[in-house]
């Protein structure tokens, strides 16, 4: 069934469904307009959403990102970035394949329809042209059809009148007769004119307005596949983002996983860790030998009151290495007697109090002073070059780091002075692509961004090499305190010397500039008592080491020594040459083959 034959007599009904059908495209695209609208602030606010939250580059954000749990909310991030950036294309698509192009098949329908309507109109009017021409012949005809009857009575009367001349009578039937030839040519005229429109009539109703009407339906079923069409692209748009928005959702998921708790507590051991070592226990002082001394006005020391005496609690908390005293207080000394004084003589300097607090005094001398406590720690803003304001750990690795980016920028500069003399050669074989003398500007100052980065890493290797040596002065100093604990000479019942024992000399000696004696000094002892200590392998030295630091020794690279301890985490081996000289070296310089036990 079609609209001619079933709706031949419904123009005015085609005619506004026609118009429906339009206006509901129109408002469809409308409808996607505001979605798209709605995607793109959607995707706008998620990219701003996630521009919030990311970290910023070189701020504390930035370095939590180490931290694997960061990590996996910056992937998140990421993948919410991405997200977003399908809900533009979502947004695109949409008006790219529905928007425009239904608004340009809407404007194309509105102009098929205005002109199959306005062939409807024409053929409606020459049917109403043809049905004036009817009408108008039919009352011609009408009209002289009354006048010739009028005719023929009026020649009729004058016959049948005995007073009307014979003239008169062949005049009135001469104009009754051609009033009936008028009125014949008029009705012949009214059967053609009525014949005519007849025919005019069926073409209209029968083939030109059903045509017409044939058209604007097939005119409307294309337009309802076109929004047909329309309707599935708003869904295959949405359908063609999921893989890709099921990859973002796959990601986020496989960045929650990454999540690890064992790996983040490891990074940060190795961000935070100093270096130092655990303070030692605190020694016993023993204030009742005082009172078992006989005092004497005369004596040089006076016994404290107890008021006086610090509390244990107090000394117990100086020897954690971020109080907020950097060094740390002395012991209160052993009230002397007249009689203690004259046995003895003057008393040490160095081992009137116990060992270990002695040991600690001497390492604030010689060592750099810590930041105080952790609260300090956070509010250190005087930050240095050579990163000694951080722990010691902490420093080796920033001065590595360092060294790694120094030698970075060195081999991209010895890339590029590389690149120009190959392009300084070429222009020297081929002048005419180019003066080889405009490249000697940027080799030179290549050359000379070499040199200052060669004595940068310089500077930063022997930065490097004091900071490895202080963790090896560091370790030596703990060793030593444990081995200076363990003497006899040192845990005697009154906690004094003979005056002929090698101690009491030594202290005598020291007395007079104690504070400018390093500390390392002592070891050297050690050293030499524990030459006979069998080595437990041997090492080879990989590269070669300058030894510049104090308790170190120089190698050269090949040179193999006998290994005495080994590493204890803080990164150096003690080794022997065949001369007898030991000392440290890093261990990641050379290869060590220890015997198998």
């Amino acid at each position: 069934m079609d609209w001619g034959t079933e709706l031949w007599d419904q123009y005015e009904i085609i005619d506004k469904h026609t118009q429906w059908g339009l206006d509901l495209v129109e408002k469809y695209v409308k409808f996607v307009k505001e979605r798209t609208e709605i995607e793109q602030n959607y995707a706008k606010q998620l990219r701003g959403l996630v521009k919030k939250y990311s970290p910023k580059r070189g701020t504390k954000e930035d370095q939590e990102c180490k931290f694997s749990q960061s990590q996996s909310f910056v992937d998140i991030l990421n993948e919410m970035n991405d997200y977003a950036g399908q809900r533009e294309v979502v947004a695109e698509n949409m008006m790219m394949n529905i928007c425009i192009e239904l608004t340009k098949y809407s404007q194309d329908i509105k102009q098929e329809r205005k002109m199959f309507l306005l062939e409807g109109r024409k053929a409606q009017q020459y049917l109403e042209c043809s049905f004036k021409q009817l009408d108008s012949s039919k009352r011609k005809f009408e009209r002289e059809w009354r006048e010739a009857e009028k005719a023929a009575l009026n020649a009729e009367r004058l016959d049948q009148d005995i007073n009307a001349t014979k003239a008169d009578v062949e005049k009135a039937k001469q104009q009754a007769h051609l009033r009936t030839h008028v009125a014949e040519e008029c009705k012949n005229e009214y059967a053609a004119q009525l014949q005519k429109y007849n025919k005019d009539q069926n073409s209209f109703y029968f083939t030109d307005m059903p045509q017409v009407y044939n058209k604007l339906q097939d005119m409307d079923e294309r337009r309802v596949k076109k929004l047909r069409e329309g309707y599935h692209t708003f869904a295959e748009t949405e359908r063609r983002v999921m893989p890709i928005i099921g990859k973002c959702l796959d990601g986020i998921t496989k960045a929650a996983d990454n999540a690890n708790e064992k790996k983040d507590a490891l990074t940060l051991i190795e961000l935070h860790k100093s270096g130092f070592q655990r303070p030692e226990d605190v020694e016993f002082e023993d204030y009742s030998q005082a009172i078992n001394r006989a005092t004497s006005e005369s004596s040089l020391g006076t016994p404290k009151a107890p008021s006086d005496l610090r509390p244990i609690g107090k000394n117990k908390s100086k020897l954690w290495p971020f109080s907020k005293n950097k060094k740390l207080p002395p012991p209160p000394l052993l009230p002397l007697t007249p009689h203690s004084l004259a046995a003895n003589g003057p008393p040490s300097p160095k081992f009137s109090r116990d060992p270990l607090s002695y040991c600690l005094n001497e390492i604030n001398k010689t060592v750099k002073p810590r930041i105080s406590s952790f609260r300090s720690l956070k509010r250190a803003t005087a930050f240095t070059e050579d990163f000694s304001h951080l722990p010691p750990e902490q420093r080796r690795k920033k001065l590595q780091q360092k060294i790694e980016e120094l030698n970075k920028e060195r081999q991209k500069e010895v890339d590029q002075r590389e690149a120009l003399d190959k392009m300084k050669d070429v222009y020297q074989k081929n002048p005419q692509m180019g003066d080889p003398n405009s490249l000697e500007p940027q080799i030179s100052q290549t050359s000379n961004n070499i040199e200052r980065l060669q004595a940068e890493r310089q500077k930063y290797e022997s930065w490097l090499a004091d900071a490895e040596g202080r963790l090896v002065h560091r370790s030596e100093t703990m060793r030593y305190t444990v081995h200076r604990e363990s003497a006899p000479s040192l845990n005697n019942n009154n906690g004094s010397h003979s005056k002929d024992s090698p101690d009491s000399a030594h202290s005598d000696d020291s007395n007079q500039d104690s504070s400018s004696q390093p500390i390392y000094a002592e070891f050297e002892d050690d050293f030499e008592d524990e030459d006979s200590v069998l080595p437990i392998g041997q090492c080879t030295a990989v590269f070669h080491f300058d030894g510049a630091s104090e308790g170190t020794i120089s190698m050269r690279e090949g040179e193999v020594f006998s290994v005495v301890e080994e590493d204890k985490g803080d990164g150096w081996t003690r080794v022997r040459r065949v001369n007898g000289d030991e000392g440290y070296v890093p261990t990641s310089y050379v290869k060590i083959a220890l015997h198998r036990k």
